[in-house]
Protein backbone atom coordinates (compact mmCIF):
# COMPACT_ATOMS: atom_id res chain seq x y z
CA UNK A 1 0.00 0.00 0.00
CA UNK A 2 2.92 2.33 0.70
CA UNK A 3 4.15 1.76 -2.84
CA UNK A 4 0.75 2.53 -4.32
CA UNK A 5 0.40 5.74 -2.31
CA UNK A 6 3.92 6.80 -3.28
CA UNK A 7 3.27 6.10 -6.96
CA UNK A 8 0.01 8.02 -6.86
CA UNK A 9 1.65 11.06 -5.26
CA UNK A 10 4.59 11.02 -7.67
CA UNK A 11 2.29 10.47 -10.64
CA UNK A 12 0.24 13.52 -9.68
CA UNK A 13 3.36 15.67 -9.18
CA UNK A 14 4.82 14.44 -12.48
CA UNK A 15 1.58 15.29 -14.28
CA UNK A 16 1.65 18.81 -12.83
CA UNK A 17 5.33 19.25 -13.76
CA UNK A 18 4.75 18.10 -17.32
CA UNK A 19 1.75 20.40 -17.60
CA UNK A 20 3.89 23.35 -16.49
CA UNK A 21 7.36 22.67 -17.88
CA UNK A 22 6.51 21.50 -21.40
CA UNK A 23 4.50 24.64 -22.30
CA UNK A 24 7.17 26.80 -20.65
CA UNK A 25 9.95 25.09 -22.64
CA UNK A 26 8.06 25.47 -25.91
CA UNK A 27 7.30 29.11 -25.12
CA UNK A 28 10.96 29.79 -24.36
CA UNK A 29 12.09 28.12 -27.61
CA UNK A 30 9.67 30.25 -29.64
CA UNK A 31 10.74 33.38 -27.77
CA UNK A 32 14.43 32.70 -28.42
CA UNK A 33 13.76 32.05 -32.09
CA UNK A 34 11.73 35.26 -32.36
CA UNK A 35 14.40 37.24 -30.48
CA UNK A 36 17.16 35.96 -32.77
CA UNK A 37 15.10 36.73 -35.88
CA UNK A 38 14.34 40.26 -34.72
CA UNK A 39 17.99 40.83 -33.83
CA UNK A 40 19.16 39.59 -37.23
CA UNK A 41 16.60 41.69 -39.07
CA UNK A 42 17.55 44.81 -37.12
CA UNK A 43 21.29 44.35 -37.66
CA UNK A 44 20.80 43.38 -41.28
CA UNK A 45 18.84 46.61 -41.91
CA UNK A 46 21.56 48.73 -40.28
CA UNK A 47 24.36 47.00 -42.21
CA UNK A 48 22.39 47.30 -45.46
CA UNK A 49 22.07 51.07 -44.97
CA UNK A 50 25.85 51.37 -44.36
CA UNK A 51 26.60 49.19 -47.40
CA UNK A 52 24.19 51.18 -49.56
CA UNK A 53 25.97 54.42 -48.60
CA UNK A 54 29.37 52.95 -49.53
CA UNK A 55 28.03 51.73 -52.87
CA UNK A 56 26.36 55.09 -53.58
CA UNK A 57 29.60 56.94 -52.81
CA UNK A 58 31.50 54.39 -54.90
CA UNK A 59 33.54 53.55 -51.82
CA UNK A 60 33.18 49.74 -51.89
CA UNK A 61 36.72 49.20 -50.61
CA UNK A 62 35.46 49.75 -47.06
CA UNK A 63 32.83 47.00 -47.34
CA UNK A 64 35.16 44.04 -46.58
CA UNK A 65 36.39 45.68 -43.39
CA UNK A 66 32.83 46.55 -42.34
CA UNK A 67 31.58 42.99 -42.96
CA UNK A 68 34.58 41.29 -41.34
CA UNK A 69 34.43 43.48 -38.24
CA UNK A 70 30.74 42.71 -37.62
CA UNK A 71 31.13 39.03 -38.40
CA UNK A 72 34.06 38.69 -36.00
CA UNK A 73 32.15 40.34 -33.14
CA UNK A 74 28.90 38.36 -33.57
CA UNK A 75 30.00 35.06 -35.10
CA UNK A 76 27.80 35.65 -38.10
CA UNK A 77 28.41 35.78 -41.87
CA UNK A 78 27.89 38.92 -43.95
CA UNK A 79 27.60 38.83 -47.74
CA UNK A 80 27.08 41.98 -49.88
CA UNK A 81 26.15 42.10 -53.60
CA UNK A 82 25.63 45.00 -55.98
CA UNK A 83 22.46 45.70 -57.91
CA UNK A 84 23.37 43.09 -60.53
CA UNK A 85 23.88 40.33 -57.92
CA UNK A 86 27.69 40.32 -58.14
CA UNK A 87 29.47 39.70 -54.85
CA UNK A 88 31.18 42.73 -53.42
CA UNK A 89 32.38 41.11 -50.18
CA UNK A 90 31.94 37.91 -48.14
CA UNK A 91 33.07 37.89 -44.50
CA UNK A 92 33.66 34.13 -44.73
CA UNK A 93 35.96 34.63 -47.74
CA UNK A 94 34.48 31.58 -49.41
CA UNK A 95 32.67 33.36 -52.25
CA UNK A 96 35.04 35.28 -54.53
CA UNK A 97 34.22 38.90 -55.37
CA UNK A 98 32.36 39.27 -58.64
CA UNK A 99 30.54 35.93 -58.33
CA UNK A 100 27.04 36.29 -59.73
CA UNK A 101 24.42 35.30 -57.09
CA UNK A 102 21.44 36.92 -58.76
CA UNK A 103 19.92 33.52 -59.42
CA UNK A 104 19.65 32.67 -55.72
CA UNK A 105 16.05 33.18 -54.57
CA UNK A 106 16.73 35.38 -51.54
CA UNK A 107 19.19 37.61 -53.49
CA UNK A 108 16.77 37.94 -56.38
CA UNK A 109 13.93 38.86 -53.98
CA UNK A 110 16.09 41.48 -52.21
CA UNK A 111 17.06 43.03 -55.58
CA UNK A 112 13.33 43.45 -56.15
CA UNK A 113 13.24 45.52 -52.91
CA UNK A 114 11.75 42.79 -50.64
CA UNK A 115 13.17 41.23 -47.48
CA UNK A 116 13.59 37.46 -47.09
CA UNK A 117 13.81 35.64 -43.71
CA UNK A 118 14.37 31.92 -43.39
CA UNK A 119 16.41 28.94 -42.25
CA UNK A 120 18.66 27.02 -44.61
CA UNK A 121 21.95 25.12 -44.60
CA UNK A 122 25.06 27.16 -45.31
CA UNK A 123 26.11 26.51 -48.94
CA UNK A 124 29.76 26.15 -47.93
CA UNK A 125 29.81 24.47 -44.47
CA UNK A 126 26.40 22.78 -44.61
CA UNK A 127 25.56 23.96 -41.08
CA UNK A 128 22.00 25.07 -40.43
CA UNK A 129 21.71 28.87 -40.36
CA UNK A 130 19.10 31.53 -39.74
CA UNK A 131 19.40 34.25 -42.41
CA UNK A 132 17.92 37.60 -43.41
CA UNK A 133 18.44 39.08 -46.89
CA UNK A 134 17.54 42.76 -47.19
CA UNK A 135 17.80 45.25 -50.10
CA UNK A 136 20.25 48.16 -49.97
CA UNK A 137 18.12 50.94 -51.38
CA UNK A 138 17.15 54.57 -51.14
CA UNK A 139 13.48 54.80 -51.91
CA UNK A 140 12.90 52.89 -55.10
CA UNK A 141 16.54 52.97 -56.12
CA UNK A 142 18.24 49.65 -55.38
CA UNK A 143 22.01 49.69 -55.20
CA UNK A 144 22.58 46.21 -53.84
CA UNK A 145 21.59 43.61 -51.24
CA UNK A 146 22.98 42.18 -47.99
CA UNK A 147 22.59 38.69 -46.50
CA UNK A 148 23.21 38.27 -42.78
CA UNK A 149 23.22 34.70 -41.47
CA UNK A 150 23.71 33.19 -38.00
CA UNK A 151 24.39 29.52 -37.22
CA UNK A 152 21.46 28.01 -35.34
CA UNK A 153 23.89 26.15 -33.02
CA UNK A 154 23.74 29.05 -30.57
CA UNK A 155 19.94 29.04 -30.58
CA UNK A 156 19.80 25.25 -30.30
CA UNK A 157 22.25 25.40 -27.39
CA UNK A 158 20.11 27.92 -25.54
CA UNK A 159 17.00 25.79 -26.09
CA UNK A 160 18.84 22.66 -24.91
CA UNK A 161 20.04 24.54 -21.83
CA UNK A 162 16.55 25.58 -20.85
CA UNK A 163 15.21 22.04 -21.37
CA UNK A 164 18.10 20.68 -19.29
CA UNK A 165 17.40 23.23 -16.57
CA UNK A 166 13.72 22.38 -16.61
CA UNK A 167 14.53 18.64 -16.41
CA UNK A 168 16.87 19.15 -13.44
CA UNK A 169 14.25 21.30 -11.73
CA UNK A 170 11.62 18.65 -12.34
CA UNK A 171 13.85 15.90 -10.96
CA UNK A 172 14.56 17.99 -7.89
CA UNK A 173 10.86 18.59 -7.36
CA UNK A 174 10.15 14.87 -7.87
CA UNK A 175 12.85 13.92 -5.36
CA UNK A 176 11.46 16.34 -2.79
CA UNK A 177 7.92 15.13 -3.50
CA UNK A 178 9.09 11.51 -3.13
CA UNK A 179 10.57 12.20 0.29
CA UNK A 180 7.46 14.05 1.43
CA UNK A 181 5.16 11.39 -0.06
CA UNK A 182 7.17 8.58 1.56
CA UNK A 183 6.97 10.26 4.95
CA UNK A 184 3.24 10.90 4.48
CA UNK A 185 2.58 7.35 3.27
CA UNK A 186 4.43 5.85 6.22
CA UNK A 187 2.54 8.14 8.56
CA UNK A 188 -0.72 6.86 7.12
CA UNK A 189 0.26 3.20 6.69
CA UNK A 190 1.92 2.65 10.09
CA UNK A 191 -1.41 2.57 12.00
CA UNK A 192 -2.90 0.42 9.22
CA UNK A 193 -0.13 -2.16 9.70
CA UNK A 194 -0.70 -2.00 13.45
CA UNK A 195 -4.40 -2.68 12.89
CA UNK A 196 -3.55 -5.56 10.57
CA UNK A 197 -1.21 -7.06 13.17
CA UNK A 198 -3.85 -6.64 15.88
CA UNK A 199 -6.50 -8.23 13.65
CA UNK A 200 -4.24 -11.25 13.10
CA UNK A 201 -3.73 -11.57 16.84
CA UNK A 202 -7.46 -11.31 17.45
CA UNK A 203 -8.12 -14.00 14.83
CA UNK A 204 -5.65 -16.24 16.68
CA UNK A 205 -7.68 -15.80 19.84
CA UNK A 206 -5.93 -13.16 21.96
CA UNK A 207 -5.19 -9.49 21.39
CA UNK A 208 -1.88 -9.19 23.24
CA UNK A 209 -0.63 -6.08 21.42
CA UNK A 210 -3.47 -3.61 20.75
CA UNK A 211 -2.86 -0.94 18.08
CA UNK A 212 -1.61 2.46 19.18
CA UNK A 213 -4.29 5.14 19.22
CA UNK A 214 -1.93 8.11 18.82
CA UNK A 215 -0.48 7.36 15.35
CA UNK A 216 -1.58 8.48 11.91
CA UNK A 217 -4.47 10.68 10.79
CA UNK A 218 -7.33 11.40 13.21
CA UNK A 219 -9.66 9.03 11.32
CA UNK A 220 -7.26 6.10 11.79
CA UNK A 221 -6.74 7.02 15.43
CA UNK A 222 -10.48 6.85 16.00
CA UNK A 223 -10.60 3.57 14.09
CA UNK A 224 -7.83 2.10 16.28
CA UNK A 225 -9.65 3.22 19.42
CA UNK A 226 -12.92 1.70 18.20
CA UNK A 227 -11.17 -1.51 17.15
CA UNK A 228 -9.46 -1.90 20.53
CA UNK A 229 -12.76 -1.36 22.34
CA UNK A 230 -14.55 -3.84 20.06
CA UNK A 231 -11.77 -6.43 20.37
CA UNK A 232 -11.72 -6.14 24.16
CA UNK A 233 -15.48 -6.53 24.30
CA UNK A 234 -15.39 -9.48 21.90
CA UNK A 235 -12.68 -11.26 23.89
CA UNK A 236 -14.68 -10.74 27.06
CA UNK A 237 -17.81 -12.17 25.43
CA UNK A 238 -15.93 -15.18 24.03
CA UNK A 239 -14.29 -15.84 27.38
CA UNK A 240 -17.63 -15.60 29.13
CA UNK A 241 -19.24 -17.92 26.60
CA UNK A 242 -16.54 -20.55 26.90
CA UNK A 243 -16.52 -20.30 30.67
CA UNK A 244 -20.30 -20.67 30.75
CA UNK A 245 -20.28 -23.73 28.48
CA UNK A 246 -17.50 -25.38 30.44
CA UNK A 247 -18.89 -24.59 33.86
CA UNK A 248 -22.48 -25.42 32.99
CA UNK A 249 -21.45 -28.72 31.40
CA UNK A 250 -19.28 -29.58 34.37
CA UNK A 251 -21.96 -28.72 36.91
CA UNK A 252 -24.57 -30.80 35.05
CA UNK A 253 -22.51 -33.99 35.03
CA UNK A 254 -22.98 -34.77 38.74
CA UNK A 255 -26.78 -34.37 38.90
CA UNK A 256 -27.17 -36.37 35.67
CA UNK A 257 -25.15 -39.21 37.13
CA UNK A 258 -27.26 -39.13 40.29
CA UNK A 259 -30.44 -39.02 38.18
CA UNK A 260 -29.38 -42.09 36.21
CA UNK A 261 -28.62 -44.03 39.41
CA UNK A 262 -32.01 -43.12 40.87
CA UNK A 263 -33.79 -44.19 37.67
CA UNK A 264 -31.98 -47.52 37.67
CA UNK A 265 -32.95 -48.00 41.35
CA UNK A 266 -36.60 -47.66 40.36
CA UNK A 267 -36.48 -50.78 38.18
CA UNK A 268 -37.23 -53.41 40.90
CA UNK A 269 -40.19 -51.38 42.16
CA UNK A 270 -41.89 -50.71 38.81
CA UNK A 271 -44.52 -52.69 37.03
CA UNK A 272 -42.94 -54.74 34.18
CA UNK A 273 -45.07 -52.78 31.71
CA UNK A 274 -43.22 -49.58 32.69
CA UNK A 275 -39.75 -51.01 32.17
CA UNK A 276 -39.71 -49.90 28.54
CA UNK A 277 -40.39 -46.27 29.51
CA UNK A 278 -37.74 -46.52 32.20
CA UNK A 279 -35.18 -47.76 29.66
CA UNK A 280 -36.05 -44.85 27.35
CA UNK A 281 -35.64 -42.38 30.23
CA UNK A 282 -32.26 -43.86 31.11
CA UNK A 283 -31.26 -43.70 27.42
CA UNK A 284 -32.22 -40.02 27.22
CA UNK A 285 -30.19 -39.38 30.37
CA UNK A 286 -27.17 -41.06 28.78
CA UNK A 287 -27.65 -39.00 25.59
CA UNK A 288 -27.81 -35.82 27.65
CA UNK A 289 -24.58 -36.84 29.41
CA UNK A 290 -22.87 -37.39 26.05
CA UNK A 291 -24.15 -34.04 24.84
CA UNK A 292 -22.62 -32.40 27.89
CA UNK A 293 -19.35 -34.23 27.21
CA UNK A 294 -19.49 -32.94 23.64
CA UNK A 295 -19.97 -29.39 24.85
CA UNK A 296 -16.97 -29.82 27.13
CA UNK A 297 -14.91 -31.08 24.18
CA UNK A 298 -15.92 -28.10 22.04
CA UNK A 299 -15.12 -25.72 24.89
CA UNK A 300 -11.66 -27.26 25.29
CA UNK A 301 -11.04 -27.11 21.53
CA UNK A 302 -12.00 -23.44 21.40
CA UNK A 303 -10.05 -22.46 24.51
CA UNK A 304 -6.80 -24.31 23.80
CA UNK A 305 -4.36 -23.42 21.04
CA UNK A 306 -1.54 -25.30 19.35
CA UNK A 307 0.02 -25.70 15.91
CA UNK A 308 -0.16 -28.66 13.49
CA UNK A 309 2.74 -31.10 13.56
CA UNK A 310 3.92 -33.84 11.14
CA UNK A 311 1.95 -37.02 11.82
CA UNK A 312 2.25 -40.46 10.21
CA UNK A 313 -1.21 -40.94 8.69
CA UNK A 314 -0.53 -44.55 7.62
CA UNK A 315 0.46 -45.55 11.17
CA UNK A 316 -2.63 -43.87 12.65
CA UNK A 317 -4.93 -45.61 10.13
CA UNK A 318 -3.37 -49.00 10.82
CA UNK A 319 -3.60 -48.50 14.59
CA UNK A 320 -7.24 -47.36 14.59
CA UNK A 321 -8.30 -50.09 12.12
CA UNK A 322 -6.70 -52.73 14.36
CA UNK A 323 -8.34 -51.22 17.45
CA UNK A 324 -11.83 -51.15 15.95
CA UNK A 325 -11.63 -54.48 14.06
CA UNK A 326 -12.67 -56.74 17.00
CA UNK A 327 -15.65 -54.63 17.91
CA UNK A 328 -16.71 -54.43 14.23
CA UNK A 329 -16.45 -58.20 13.98
CA UNK A 330 -18.96 -58.58 16.83
CA UNK A 331 -21.44 -56.71 14.59
CA UNK A 332 -20.43 -58.80 11.54
CA UNK A 333 -18.85 -55.74 9.88
CA UNK A 334 -15.42 -55.83 8.25
CA UNK A 335 -12.94 -52.91 8.37
CA UNK A 336 -10.41 -52.74 5.54
CA UNK A 337 -7.70 -50.30 4.44
CA UNK A 338 -6.82 -49.35 0.86
CA UNK A 339 -4.88 -46.86 -1.18
CA UNK A 340 -1.23 -45.87 -1.51
CA UNK A 341 0.93 -44.91 1.49
CA UNK A 342 0.14 -41.32 2.49
CA UNK A 343 3.23 -40.57 4.58
CA UNK A 344 3.41 -37.60 6.92
CA UNK A 345 0.61 -35.03 7.08
CA UNK A 346 0.12 -31.96 9.22
CA UNK A 347 -2.28 -32.34 12.15
CA UNK A 348 -2.60 -31.11 15.71
CA UNK A 349 -1.54 -33.77 18.24
CA UNK A 350 -4.22 -36.42 18.74
CA UNK A 351 -6.57 -34.98 16.11
CA UNK A 352 -6.24 -37.79 13.53
CA UNK A 353 -7.06 -40.44 16.11
CA UNK A 354 -10.19 -38.56 17.18
CA UNK A 355 -11.29 -37.91 13.60
CA UNK A 356 -10.94 -41.55 12.54
CA UNK A 357 -12.51 -42.88 15.75
CA UNK A 358 -15.54 -40.61 15.37
CA UNK A 359 -16.01 -41.45 11.69
CA UNK A 360 -15.55 -45.20 12.30
CA UNK A 361 -18.04 -45.15 15.17
CA UNK A 362 -20.47 -43.29 12.97
CA UNK A 363 -20.00 -45.68 10.03
CA UNK A 364 -20.27 -48.78 12.26
CA UNK A 365 -23.50 -47.49 13.77
CA UNK A 366 -25.24 -47.42 10.36
CA UNK A 367 -23.59 -50.43 8.69
CA UNK A 368 -25.76 -53.54 8.26
CA UNK A 369 -24.35 -57.02 9.03
CA UNK A 370 -22.01 -58.22 6.31
CA UNK A 371 -21.04 -54.66 5.27
CA UNK A 372 -17.52 -53.33 4.85
CA UNK A 373 -16.08 -50.05 6.12
CA UNK A 374 -13.14 -48.85 4.04
CA UNK A 375 -10.33 -46.55 5.18
CA UNK A 376 -8.67 -45.32 1.97
CA UNK A 377 -5.96 -42.78 1.24
CA UNK A 378 -5.63 -41.05 -2.11
CA UNK A 379 -3.40 -38.25 -3.38
CA UNK A 380 -5.41 -35.13 -4.11
CA UNK A 381 -4.65 -31.91 -6.02
CA UNK A 382 -4.30 -30.00 -2.74
CA UNK A 383 -3.01 -32.67 -0.37
CA UNK A 384 -3.79 -36.15 0.94
CA UNK A 385 -7.39 -37.39 1.01
CA UNK A 386 -8.56 -39.77 3.76
CA UNK A 387 -11.82 -41.54 2.85
CA UNK A 388 -14.01 -43.31 5.39
CA UNK A 389 -16.59 -45.17 3.28
CA UNK A 390 -19.53 -47.12 4.72
CA UNK A 391 -22.34 -49.14 3.11
CA UNK A 392 -25.15 -47.70 5.19
CA UNK A 393 -28.26 -45.84 4.02
CA UNK A 394 -26.26 -42.65 3.33
CA UNK A 395 -27.49 -39.07 3.53
CA UNK A 396 -29.38 -36.83 1.16
CA UNK A 397 -27.76 -33.72 -0.27
CA UNK A 398 -29.78 -31.48 2.05
CA UNK A 399 -28.74 -33.53 5.06
CA UNK A 400 -25.08 -33.37 4.05
CA UNK A 401 -25.31 -29.58 3.89
CA UNK A 402 -26.55 -29.38 7.50
CA UNK A 403 -24.56 -32.27 8.95
CA UNK A 404 -21.88 -30.00 10.43
CA UNK A 405 -24.34 -27.71 12.21
CA UNK A 406 -24.21 -28.04 15.98
CA UNK A 407 -27.09 -30.02 17.52
CA UNK A 408 -28.55 -30.71 14.07
CA UNK A 409 -30.11 -34.11 13.45
CA UNK A 410 -32.27 -35.28 10.60
CA UNK A 411 -36.00 -35.44 11.21
CA UNK A 412 -36.06 -39.22 10.66
CA UNK A 413 -33.23 -39.90 13.11
CA UNK A 414 -33.91 -42.88 15.36
CA UNK A 415 -30.66 -43.00 17.34
CA UNK A 416 -29.56 -41.22 20.45
CA UNK A 417 -26.88 -38.99 18.93
CA UNK A 418 -26.18 -35.50 20.26
CA UNK A 419 -25.61 -33.59 17.03
CA UNK A 420 -22.13 -32.52 18.20
CA UNK A 421 -19.91 -35.24 16.73
CA UNK A 422 -19.48 -33.99 13.17
CA UNK A 423 -18.96 -30.36 14.32
CA UNK A 424 -16.13 -31.62 16.55
CA UNK A 425 -14.61 -33.58 13.63
CA UNK A 426 -14.86 -30.52 11.39
CA UNK A 427 -13.19 -28.30 13.99
CA UNK A 428 -10.36 -30.81 14.50
CA UNK A 429 -9.84 -31.00 10.72
CA UNK A 430 -9.87 -27.24 10.35
CA UNK A 431 -7.44 -26.92 13.27
CA UNK A 432 -5.04 -29.20 11.38
CA UNK A 433 -5.18 -26.98 8.31
CA UNK A 434 -7.49 -29.26 6.32
CA UNK A 435 -11.17 -29.62 5.57
CA UNK A 436 -13.83 -32.32 5.53
CA UNK A 437 -16.71 -33.02 3.17
CA UNK A 438 -19.47 -35.63 3.04
CA UNK A 439 -20.14 -37.25 -0.33
CA UNK A 440 -22.33 -40.04 -1.59
CA UNK A 441 -20.39 -43.29 -1.94
CA UNK A 442 -20.39 -44.84 -5.46
CA UNK A 443 -22.00 -48.09 -4.21
CA UNK A 444 -24.34 -46.47 -1.71
CA UNK A 445 -23.62 -45.26 1.78
CA UNK A 446 -21.55 -42.27 2.74
CA UNK A 447 -17.99 -41.22 1.91
CA UNK A 448 -16.46 -38.89 4.52
CA UNK A 449 -13.51 -37.18 2.79
CA UNK A 450 -10.88 -35.55 5.00
CA UNK A 451 -8.34 -33.42 3.10
CA UNK A 452 -5.01 -33.00 4.93
CA UNK A 453 -1.87 -31.04 4.07
CA UNK A 454 1.33 -32.97 3.41
CA UNK A 455 3.98 -32.37 6.07
CA UNK A 456 6.44 -31.02 3.50
CA UNK A 457 3.96 -28.34 2.34
CA UNK A 458 4.43 -24.85 3.69
CA UNK A 459 1.59 -24.20 6.07
CA UNK A 460 0.56 -20.73 7.27
CA UNK A 461 1.39 -19.88 10.85
CA UNK A 462 -1.88 -20.27 12.69
CA UNK A 463 -2.94 -20.92 16.20
CA UNK A 464 -5.30 -23.85 16.03
CA UNK A 465 -7.49 -25.48 18.65
CA UNK A 466 -5.66 -28.34 20.28
CA UNK A 467 -6.80 -31.94 20.43
CA UNK A 468 -6.83 -33.57 23.82
CA UNK A 469 -5.47 -37.12 24.10
CA UNK A 470 -8.31 -38.11 26.41
CA UNK A 471 -10.97 -37.14 23.84
CA UNK A 472 -10.61 -40.07 21.35
CA UNK A 473 -13.48 -42.52 21.45
CA UNK A 474 -13.10 -45.93 23.04
CA UNK A 475 -13.67 -48.87 20.74
CA UNK A 476 -16.76 -49.97 22.65
CA UNK A 477 -19.53 -49.30 23.23
CA UNK A 478 -20.26 -47.41 19.96
CA UNK A 479 -21.71 -44.38 21.79
CA UNK A 480 -18.62 -42.30 22.59
CA UNK A 481 -18.82 -38.81 24.02
CA UNK A 482 -19.18 -36.28 21.22
CA UNK A 483 -19.24 -38.98 18.48
CA UNK A 484 -20.67 -37.95 15.11
CA UNK A 485 -23.68 -39.60 13.70
CA UNK A 486 -25.43 -39.99 10.34
CA UNK A 487 -28.96 -38.83 9.72
CA UNK A 488 -30.31 -42.36 9.07
CA UNK A 489 -30.11 -44.78 12.00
Amino acid sequence: MTRRLLCSYLGLVLLVLLGLEIPFGLLFARAETSRLSNSIERDAGMLAELAEERIEEDNTDELPELAADYAERTGSRVLVVDRTGAVLTDSASTTPAGTDLSAQPDIATALRNRTTVGTAPDPDSGAQTRYVTVPGSSGETIRGALRLSYPTDVLDGRVRDIWFTLALTGLGVLAAAALIALALARWIIRPVHALEHATTQLADGTLADPPATDLGPPELRRLATSFTHTATRLQHLLTSQRAFAAEASHQLKTPLTALRIRLENFEPHLDPAAHHSLDEAIGETERLARMIQGLLSLARLEATATTPEPTDLDAVIADRAATWAPFAAEHHVHITTAGHPAGLVRAVPGALEQIIDNLLANALRVSPPGATITLATRPGPQGVELHVIDQGPGMSETERLHAFDRFWRASDTHHDGTGLGLPIVEQLTRASGGRIALEAAPDGGLDAVVLLRPAHATAPHTRAPAARPQDPLPPAPPKPNGAPEHAHH
